[in-house]
């Protein structure tokens, strides 16, 4: 294909993607307010998982192709995009995030996964056993969701729930988060072949493409979806979507693959990017909670720190 129709592809895969997380958004919230469900749990579920399919996916075809570095990295990366790339756009459109209770209690979930992958890289590997254990984690901590979510629909009798002939009807908000589902992955995949046939096109090398529109490609939907959200004033799915998307990559992602191979983990993870996963995870938490939320002044620190660790991946050796 010539370089136009590539650019018509990322063209076509950045509208599928915005268009997705409309869809994704409008569906999350129907099915939120219709089950007395609050938009963070929803964010945190249904949004935040859903929207870490690509990385699963290309964690475990890593694995079994016997390149464990891929699917650490992939992880490892991913979540790093997800608090400064991601964390720092839904910051700029929204106007102003402030922390609930719900939010602080996922952030120190979010760090306990974080510590427990930087414990795993000094063992210097994630056994089947390990994979298993991470797998429960993320088990158990979907069921006490849900068992919450569940309390506090009886607790209040319905009462929060709206009227159910003029809610939205069930069949329609899935059908909304089936059809958001779909665009984001496609409009993912033409994104990140089109901008890779230009890059190939004008002389970058593979490996360039590899850490930038293929990495980059996988959180995507993480990226179009809380965007959105935030332009909508759905802050709480952002916000949901971007912690939920970084326990879901340790403990379900990681788990998962672990369990189908045992993940080798090499040293320069437990020297550099696990450290700088966690640092950044500390960071993002402590603005949040110590500052009392985000703002504008916060995602712009967010974004330049995100495009630094870009940088200094081309810079710096190996």
């Amino acid at each position: 294909m010539g370089i136009w129709t590539n650019l018509l592809l990322v063209i076509a895969g950045m509208a599928l993607l915005f268009g997705g997380g409309e869809f994704l958004v409008r569906g999350a919230v129907a099915l939120a307010r219709r089950y007395g469900v609050s938009e963070l749990v929803i964010g945190l579920t249904i949004v935040g998982f859903a929207t870490s399919t690509p990385e699963l996916l290309v964690s475990v075809q890593a694995a079994w192709n016997g390149i464990p570095e891929i699917a650490i990295g992939n992880v490892v990366g991913s979540n790093i995009a997800n608090i400064l790339l991601i964390g720092g756009f839904t910051a700029l459109f929204a106007s102003r995030i402030v922390p609930g209770d719900e939010i602080r209690r996922e952030l120190r979930v979010m760090l306990g996964a974080s510590a427990l992958l930087l414990l795993a890289a000094a063992w210097g590997a994630i056994p089947r056993l390990g994979g298993l254990a991470l797998f429960l984690l993320l088990a158990t901590y979907l069921g006490l969701h849900l068992r919450a979510a569940s309390s506090a629909s009886s607790a209040t009798g319905g009462l929060d729930r709206p009227d159910m002939a003029t809610a939205e009807p069930v069949w329609r908000a899935l059908l909304a988060l089936a059809a958001g589902l779909a665009m984001l992955f496609v409009g993912a995949g033409w994104l990140v072949d089109g901008a890779s046939s230009i890059a190939r096109s004008i002389g970058v090398s593979e490996a360039v493409i590899g850490l930038t529109v293929v990495a980059l490609g996988t959180s995507l939907p993480e990226l179009a979806t809380s965007v959105v959200a935030a332009w909508r004033g759905r802050s709480e799915v952002a916000v949901g979507n971007v912690i939920g998307s970084n326990i879901f990559n340790i403990l379900g992602i990681l788990g998962v693959t672990a369990m189908i191979e045992p993940l080798a983990i090499a040293s320069r993870f437990l020297w550099l990017d696990v450290p700088l996963m966690l640092g950044v995870s500390v960071l993002f938490a402590a603005a949040v909670v110590v500052r009392n939320g985000l703002g504008r002044g916060s995602g712009t620190l967010m974004l330049s720190g995100y495009l630094a660790y870009t940088v200094a991946l081309f810079v710096l050796p190996g």
